[in-house]
C-alpha cells in the first residue's frame, strides 16, 4: 500500500509531547521513526506519567503509561547516551541516513554533544531539522524551560479561558504542546518539499509560545483591533449571542446559533417567537448588548426540557445543537466507529494483547494512513537499528 511519506527516515530526539505529536503524525502518514531515549533515564520521561499503564501478562505494569502511547506509535525506539562519544556517533550515522532532525532541547543543549543545528546541517546538508522550544531560538527568553502550562499562561489562552468570575484556567489537554507539534509538521513537509525542488536542507525553528499566540485567532485580532483586553466569557462566545452549553433538566446541551435566521428559529422552539422579533434581540449585535437579559430568559426555559427533546426539536428545525459528551460517551459512539476514532494495535507482552489508542484523523483517498507499530518499549528496536547502520556502512563505497 502506497504511502504519503514512504521513504523518508525521521530522527527523532525529542520527548514529552510536541516533538512526538509531530513524529508520530510523520509516522502514520509512512515515514520512518528512529526514537532515541536516553538508557540513563529509562527513555522518555512520560513512560512514568501514570497512572494508567499497560499491564503485562502477568499483571506487572510495563513502561507503556497511556501518556507516552498517545503520541509514541509508529517508531522505533533505540536507546542511545547522546552525553557519550558512542552516542554521538550513532547520531551522525543515523543523520546520514536521515531525512529530517527533530529535538525539543533548550537553544544550544545539543551543541555540547555536536548534534545542534549547525552541526548536522554542516555535516549532513540535506536535512530537515526541526528544532522545538519553549520560546524559540531567539528573544529574550530564550534560554527559559518550555512547558505546555507556561506556554498556555504567557501566551494568553489561559486569560481567555475559564468562567467570567473565576481563575483563569488552562485548557484540559496539553494543547500548546500538541498545536506546536502540529504546526512543526507543516514546517517540516514545507521544507522537504523545497529540499526536493532545491536539494537544499534548513533549520525550522518553532516554539510552544509563538504558536500559542498563533492560535489565539479571531480574540487575538480583536485585541489588536480595539487595543483593550479581553474577557473571560466561560462556555459564551465574545460576539455570538446564543452560542454556548445550556443546562437541561437532564445534563447539558450546546447550542450554536450562528446568524439571525437560525435565531428565529431557536425561538420558535422554544415557543417565544416574539424573543425574535423583539428590536433588543432582533440582531446579534443587539443580542450581544444585551447578552444577559436575553440569557436568563433561555436559561429558565431550556432547563424544563429534557437533553432529548432539545436535541430533536432544534435537529428537526436545523439550529445546531449537540450533546457534551464524557469520553466513554465519545468512544462508545457510532460515528467514532464509522470514522475508525478508536483502534486498537496488538502486542503480545501486554495483558489484554492489544492497546488502545486514538486515530488518526487524516482521511485520504489514495494514500491512507497506516497503523504498522504500536508504541515501543524502551530500547526494543536498538539492536536491529544498530545491526542496520552496520549493514549500510559495509555496502558503502570504501575511500
Amino acid at each position: 500500500m502506497a504511502r504519503t511519506l514512504d521513504g523518508i527516515k525521521v530522527l527523532d530526539l525529542s520527548r514529552i509531547l510536541a516533538g512526538p505529536t509531530c513524529t508520530q503524525l510523520l509516522g502514520d502518514l509512512g515515514a520512518e521513526v528512529w526514537k532515541i531515549e536516553n538508557p540513563g533515564s529509562d527513555g522518555d520521561d512520560t513512560r512514568k506519567w501514570g497512572p494508567p499503564f499497560v499491564d503485562g501478562p502477568d499483571g506487572n505494569r510495563t513502561d507503556l503509561s497511556a501518556y507516552f502511547m498517545c503520541a509514541n506509535r509508529n517508531k522505533l525506539s533505540v536507546g542511545v547516551d547522546i552525553a557519550t562519544p558512542e552516542g554521538q556517533a550513532v547520531i551522525h550515522q543515523l543523520a546520514a541516513q536521515a531525512d529530517v532532525v527533530i529535538e525539543n532541547f533548550k537553544p544550544d543543549g545539543l551543541k555540547k554533544y555536536g548534534l545542534d543545528h549547525d552541526s548536522l546541517l554542516g555535516a549532513h546538508p540535506q536535512l530537515i531539522y526541526c528544532s522545538i522550544s519553549g520560546y524559540g531560538q531567539t528573544g529574550p527568553n530564550r534560554s527559559k524551560p518550555g512547558y505546555d502550562l507556561m506556554a498556555q499562561g504567557y501566551g494568553g489562552i489561559m486569560s481567555l479561558t475559564g468562567e467570567p468570575q473565576g481563575r483563569p484556567m488552562k485548557v484540559g489537554v496539553g494543547i500548546a504542546d500538541v498545536m506546536c507539534g502540529m504546526y512543526a509538521t507543516v514546517g517540516i513537509l514545507a521544507a522537504l518539499r523545497h529540499r526536493d525542488a532545491t536539494g537544499e536542507g534548513q533549520h525550522v525553528d518553532i516554539a510552544l509560545v509563538d504558536s500559542q499566540i498563533a492560535w489565539l485567532i479571531n480574540e487575538g485580532v480583536a485585541h489588536l483591533t480595539t487595543g483593550k483586553e479581553r474577557k473571560r466569557q466561560g462556555n459564551e462566545h465574545a460576539t455570538i449571542v446564543p452560542y454556548q452549553t445550556f443546562e437541561a433538566a437532564d445534563g447539558h446541551v450546546l447550542v450554536a446559533v450562528g446568524n439571525d435566521s437560525q435565531y428565529a428559529r431557536f425561538c420558535d422552539y422554544l415557543g417565544r417567537p416574539d424573543l425574535a422579533e423583539d428590536p433588543a434581540f432582533a440582531t446579534n449585535p443587539a443580542r450581544i448588548e444585551n447578552r444577559t437579559k436575553l440569557l436568563k430568559i433561555i436559561e429558565g426555559l431550556m432547563v424544563e426540557r429534557s437533553m432529548q427533546d432539545i436535541l430533536d426539536g432544534l435537529e428537526a428545525r436545523k439550529v445546531p445543537v449537540g450533546p457534551v459528551n464524557t469520553l466513554g460517551q465519545v468512544f462508545a459512539s457510532e460515528q467514532v466507529a464509522a470514522r475508525e476514532m478508536k483502534i486498537d494495535m496488538a502486542r503480545d507482552d501486554v495483558r489484554d494483547g492489544a492497546v488502545s489508542l486514538i486515530g488518526n484523523p487524516l482521511k485520504f483517498s489514495k494514500t491512507p494512513v497506516t497503523y504498522r507499530r504500536p508504541p515501543p518499549h524502551f530500547g526494543e528496536d536498538t539492536d536491529a537499528v544498530l545491526e542496520w547502520l552496520e549493514q549500510v556502512a559495509k555496502a558503502a563505497p570504501q575511500p
